[in-house]
């Protein structure tokens, strides 16, 4: 499946900007489901200088600087890309704490990459309360995926999606205590969950593919980012869940970068001088292609 995509983010200032510096992952990444066909970065007012590098993790990055006064700035970055469907999943064979004791002894170039993400990082601490939540699923020889599994479908039952009660701050430990909050807040709990038990898992950004309600017109620009995370198995490899929605990602799921958590791939961030006030508006929109159009 081929799709459009569009990603504007507008900044507003009651007073000039002489000077900013900004950091970008805004570029699909191409992985085992899916490439990256196409990708433009349009900004305005015209930046002085722009680079485009390869990160610590694999994925693309964008800087640039502006250094003209301006109280408006414009971030559109206009990709396609094309998506796989992955076969169904086949069960796991070993046990969570087989994997767990995998990771921690195997020093194989592709376990010890994965080990990496056993460990907290700045919006994912590990905790005993994590744990514990944990082990509900991850109950003695119970098979890795199985478990995996039935602690996605348990956040998407036991926790209600709510935008008014955190922020990017808000820690695991605290989303564990509300039972709600928003995708990125599902995403850093259960990865919280898995490293408090001595397994591996990453952040992962991207987009979902959404729907009109029936008989609605699908609205240009109403389409939004979205997190999942990926875990790590030396039997499957890295499998995506998503807990927003009780999912292993396939079409629908597309992913533009991925890390320890958010902090390693927020869509846009960076540095200015001056401004007074801001705000901040951000329109993405999400267009599946007809087949052979991409």
């Amino acid at each position: 499946m081929d799709y459009k995509i569009s990603h504007t983010t507008v900044y507003t200032y009651t007073e000039g900007v002489p000077f900013c510096h900004n950091e970008v992952h805004l570029t699909p990444r191409d992985h085992v489901r899916q490439s990256c066909i196409s990708n433009r970065l349009m900004i305005k007012p015209q930046p002085k200088w722009i680079e485009s590098v390869l990160d610590y993790f694999g994925n693309s990055v964008s800087f640039f600087t502006i250094e003209e006064g301006h109280q408006k700035l414009s971030v559109t970055a206009a990709s396609k890309v094309h998506v796989s469907e992955l076969p169904p999943l086949a069960p796991s064979k070993m046990s969570w704490e087989a994997v767990r004791d995998h990771l921690a002894a195997d020093r194989g170039p592709t376990t010890l990459e994965a080990y990496q993400y056993v460990f907290d990082s700045p919006h994912v601490p590990t905790s005993p309360d994590l744990a514990a939540y944990a082990a509900i699923s991850f109950t003695p020889g119970r098979p890795w995926l199985e478990s995996l599994l039935d602690l996605t479908r348990r956040i998407f039952t036991e926790f209600k999606y709510d935008k008014t009660v955190t922020n990017i701050h808000t820690p695991p430990s605290e989303v564990l205590r509300l039972r709600r909050g928003v995708c990125q807040d599902f995403a850093h709990l259960q990865i919280g969950c898995l490293r408090s038990l001595g397994l591996s898992a990453r952040y992962v950004s991207g987009y979902l593919v959404t729907s009109p309600p029936p008989g609605q017109q699908r609205l240009v620009g109403a389409d939004a980012s979205h997190a999942w995370l990926s875990a790590y198995s030396p039997e499957q490899g890295w499998i995506d869940v998503d807990p927003t929605n009780n999912l292993v990602p396939s079409l629908k799921h597309i992913s533009l970068a991925w890390g320890r958590d958010y902090s390693d791939v927020t869509p846009i961030k960076g540095v200015y001088i001056g401004g007074g006030h801001n705000g901040m508006s951000v329109a993405v929109d999400v267009l599946p292609l007809p087949e052979g159009t991409g």
